[in-house]
């Protein structure tokens, strides 16, 4: 009996040094600090009093993937019609469009001046404005067709992330999210099991990606691939309540993270730290389909795509600049 409640005494020992150990391990990892007053923000600090919003053009088919090309011109695309479009003063043009081959979903471009695609069908291809060329860059993995894409974000060294939604739901969370490295033709599987990965973005300083789990109605912030050594995993770095989920996602200068909120009629600001500034509600006569955002000269621009409208509002901070336009 005593040399069972000896063991056992040093067994205890053993798993309370053990507890301690980890501890002491995870204090050396994380500082805990006091949350900063300025932190506790309001949706003031983003927009001005005066900020209206403005309609910019009023398109058809199911208009998103919106951003700029270097001489300012907003490139956008549509699903459900397969198309590229683009905007001459107040009216939505055609640029390319097949229904049958296309489901263009996200767009970004790159700094030589493609557009890159991400389709509903399983392809990721650029689009020269200046040729009309059309190249498919990857339509597969591990030696599988892809499943339809979703949205894209170049990181500062022209690699190439992109989320694969299709097929998974809330209850079926098999969702994926890849890594093109840049001049590579092999995609590398960056993130899986999301439920829904929809939007895409890098934060200001390169360490993290942030990833819309659509069907979760949540933000992902991911560890990038060139993020430098840290304890940091991936974790739920923002939740919504009402509408569906988050769409389209956009980082200011400051690593402040806007979000489309899909069927919620809004913008949602979140600082680098995840606390929340508030939302900007997009006006009562739009619909409530937000699906992408961009910065442009001050301005942030959203696309609604139930109604098929582009508004912008001025906004206080200056967008983080894209990889398209340095």
């Amino acid at each position: 009996m005593r040399s069972k409640k000896g063991a056992l005494v040093w067994i205890l020992v053993l798993v309370l040094s053990l507890i301690t150990v980890t501890f002491t391990g995870a204090k050396a990892l994380y500082e805990t600090k006091p949350v900063p007053a300025e932190e506790r923000h309001d949706i003031s600090e983003i927009i001005h009093q005066s900020s209206k919003w403005e309609k910019v053009a009023t398109g058809s088919g199911f208009m998103e993937g919106i951003n700029f090309d270097r001489k300012g011109n907003i490139w956008l695309v549509s699903p459900t019609t397969g198309e590229i479009l683009t905007i001459k003063g107040d009216k939505v043009e055609k640029v390319l469009g097949d229904k049958d081959k296309l489901m263009p979903i996200g767009a970004k471009f790159h700094k030589d001046g493609r557009l890159f695609i991400t389709d509903g069908k399983g392809e990721l291809y650029s689009y020269n404005p200046a040729t009309g060329e059309r190249k498919t860059i990857v339509n597969s993995y591990d030696g599988k067709p892809l499943n339809g894409l979703n949205d894209l974000v170049f990181d500062e060294t022209g690699g190439l992330y992109f989320t694969e939604p299709m097929g998974s739901s809330a209850t079926h969370p098999t969702g994926r999210v890849f890594y093109l490295p840049p001049g590579k033709t092999e995609a590398i599987l960056f993130s899986e099991n999301i439920a829904y990965p929809n939007g895409i973005t890098i934060s200001a300083n390169g360490q993290r990606v942030y990833i819309s789990e659509f069907d979760k109605n949540q933000i992902l912030s991911v560890p990038s691939v060139n993020a430098a050594n840290s304890p940091e995993s991936p974790f739920i770095f923002a939740r919504f309540e009402g509408g569906i989920g988050p769409d389209g996602l956009a980082v200011d200068a400051e690593g402040n993270l806007y979000v489309a909120h899909f069927q919620a009629g809004e913008v949602v600001v979140v600082d680098a730290n995840g606390f929340k500034y508030g939302t900007i509600r997009l006006p009562e006569d739009a619909g409530t389909f937000a699906t992408n955002l961009a910065f442009y000269d001050g301005y942030l621009y959203v696309t609604e795509s139930s109604k098929n409208e582009v508004w912008r509002i001025q906004v206080k901070k200056k967008g983080l600049q894209p990889y398209g336009l340095n």
